[in-house]
């Protein structure tokens, strides 16, 4: 017989469970299983007929097993005492569950447990020491009381803890013991288990640990700590567990993974993964090489998948978990820009710049009739329509499922304070997004429009407050996008530098120079426009400084590289 004994705690798919005992059983190693008492009589006689011609499964009283509870750690006791009882050539008891699965060839346990026959392996820490406990409680799941279940009467347990925090309520903790938390699932010498089972205090702790939270991850780690002569604080059970304390199930799927874990049990395992039983219980000479247990080769993709559930892909929204405002992981998938008042001041914008940057260039997708789509279509990729109802019926995931279903090509789209407003928001807080801002440029089509001048000049009011509501948005300390802005004087004067800059920035074919420049339209008057705006009542001071003697317009300037024409 082998000095391996292993106790499994099963309460569900007993037929898988009593194949894993006959596997342990097969290479000497003798079962003592713990049945929940929540499973039927009937049930419960069935598998015992089913495992009685073996001789080396026992079973062992029976207890009601709660998540948190007692019951779990009363299920290990009575097993733990019928092995040593029974099998007293057993040097190490291993916990494990019906859940649990080896992976490695039996014999390569024993023999790694042989070579350390003072070794403890159960993982024990201080809770100042862990950051796993989930539930907020970590010193005071062990001063305070208990009666109600966390999952079942969630509303009285939170409620009797907040009464004992205002009453100041405290439990004392049995003296000699500081509490130590750990996984469940460890791995006992005899003596060390013996000493603990046979504790002459073992009433006291026994009283005090059933009103401990969760004490199955602390009663054997506690009181391990008494006994044992040489603990090594870590389970050889590889269990891992999601951001709610959750552990993770492993499929068939997950063959490859287990695999290049090296551990000798892998815990918690679905019982219809055939592949996996197949291929651990059937065929372990092949599976796993003879090496130290190293979880952590696996760990990098576990903690993906725990980002990937708790904060998606950039810029992915699923219906099954919409984000709370501020928690999104990205608002966007990838970089776009945002051209605002340059598309008025320079004819044929558009297509000049999807030209020389290599970028797929919209016109106003937030126009008030539709959305400006490229090329002039009506439906773009994922399906989006033009229609402005659709778009502003959500215009946040209006701008999402553009950028991410055009992944890969990069989007570009014009705005102006003539467009609708609920974006503003979105786009100064996400950090894919480049905004580039003539201010004031919006004057230029009412300045070439033939509408009557107090028409004319309400509307230059209207555009102005918008836009100067938007700029103190692109302004404010949440803003995450790159913003640049020029007042469209300063713009006019010297368009050369901010046009390279913005080409550098947006652009996915490098460009050291511009050798060609959008044609800029004619400014003939302009000023005398403005000026007439101020004569009315209307100060358009957005612009910037623009003169009324249309000296921009009038003048010739030298500049230093061709990239201007007008």
């Amino acid at each position: 017989m082998s000095g391996l004994g292993v106790i499994m705690l099963v309460h569900t798919a007993l037929n898988r469970a009593g194949q894993v005992a006959r596997h342990w059983t097969a290479s000497g190693c003798p079962v003592v299983i713990h049945v929940d008492r929540k499973v039927s009589t009937k049930t419960y006689d069935e598998f015992v007929a089913a495992c009685a011609d073996d001789p080396l499964i026992r079973f062992s009283d029976r207890h009601v097993c709660n998540w948190g509870g007692w019951g779990i750690v009363a299920a290990s006791q009575s097993a733990g005492a019928l092995m040593l009882e029974t099998f007293p050539d057993v040097h190490h008891i291993y916990l494990s569950s019906g859940a649990c699965l080896p992976l490695r060839p039996v014999d390569e346990l024993v023999n790694y447990l042989a070579a350390r026959p003072r070794v403890d392996f159960i993982e024990s820490a201080t809770t100042a020491d862990v950051s796993w406990t989930i539930g907020g409680l970590d010193q005071e799941r062990f001063t305070l009381r208990f009666p109600f279940s966390w999952r079942k009467q969630r509303k009285l347990f939170d409620a009797y803890v907040k009464l004992q925090r205002a009453l100041g309520m405290r439990r004392r903790i049995p003296e000699g013991l500081v509490p130590h938390m750990g996984s469940q699932w460890w791995c006992l010498t005899r003596q060390t288990l013996s000493a603990i089972l046979q504790d002459p205090n073992r009433r006291i702790y026994d009283r005090y640990f059933r009103r401990v939270w969760i004490p199955d991850e602390s009663y054997f780690q506690t009181l391990a700590r008494l006994y044992s002569t040489h603990i090594e604080s870590r389970s050889l059970t590889l269990s891992k567990f999601d951001y709610q304390g959750r552990p993770h199930i492993f499929y068939d799927d997950h063959l490859q993974l287990l695999r290049r874990s090296d551990c000798f049990v892998a815990r918690k395992v679905w019982p219809s993964a055939d592949r996996l039983y197949q291929a651990f219980l059937t065929d372990q000479a092949g599976a796993m090489k003879p090496t130290e247990p190293n979880p952590s080769k696996i760990d990098r993709v576990f903690s993906k998948a725990v980002e990937r559930r708790t904060r998606g892909r950039d810029g992915l929204y699923m219906q099954s978990r919409f984000p709370r405002h501020g928690n999104e992981n990205g608002l966007t998938s990838s970089s776009y820009a945002v051209f605002q008042g340059f598309a008025e001041l320079f004819e044929d914008f558009e297509p000049w710049l999807a030209n020389v940057t290599g970028t797929r260039v919209h016109g106003h997708l937030f126009a008030p009739d539709r959305a400006e789509f490229a090329g002039g279509e009506t439906i773009i990729n994922g399906g989006l329509s033009d229609c402005a109802t659709l778009r502003d019926y959500n215009a946040t995931a209006f701008i999402s499922n553009l950028i991410w279903n055009t992944r890969g090509e990069k989007q570009c789209f014009q705005f102006g304070p003539a467009d609708t407003q609920k974006i503003n928001w979105f786009l100064a807080r996400d950090k894919n997004a480049q905004i580039s801002v003539i201010t004031g440029a919006w004057a230029i089509p009412l300045f070439r429009s033939n509408r009557n001048f107090a028409d004319i000049r309400a509307e230059a009011a209207r555009l102005q407050q918008i836009e100067t509501k938007q700029l103190e948005i692109l302004s404010s300390v949440w803003t995450k996008a790159r913003v640049r802005t020029w007042s469209l004087a300063d713009f006019v004067e010297a368009p050369g530098e901010p046009l390279q800059t913005v080409v550098e920035e947006t652009g996915t074919i490098p460009t050291n120079h511009l050798t060609e420049a959008p044609k800029m339209v004619d400014l003939t008057g302009f000023g005398k426009f403005l000026q007439n705006l101020k004569n009315q009542g209307m100060h358009p001071y957005l612009m910037g400084d623009f003169p009324p003697d249309d000296v921009f317009a009038n003048r010739v300037r030298p500049y230093r590289k061709p990239y201007l024409v007008q």
